[in-house]
């Protein structure tokens, strides 16, 4: 995600916690925080697919999910 949308997405928060926010900003915000969050899912799910996990009996398990 880029800079400026992340800057965005904290400044709506900053005046979320203010109360100062307008209906457009909170429906602005959620479509930036629902972008943030499906991109970090992805991010998140590629991180666990190259994870290996190795036991004490030396064997390895991999997270990555069957399809």
């Amino acid at each position: 995600m880029e800079k400026a949308k992340l800057d965005r997405i904290n400044e709506l928060a900053k005046k979320k916690k203010e109360g100062t926010l307008t209906p457009e900003e909170a429906e602005e915000r959620k479509a930036l925080h629902d972008e943030y969050i499906a991109e970090f899912r992805l991010s998140f799910g590629a991180m666990l697919d190259n994870t290996v996990i190795q036991y004490p009996d030396g064997t390895k398990k991999s997270l990555k999910k069957d399809k």
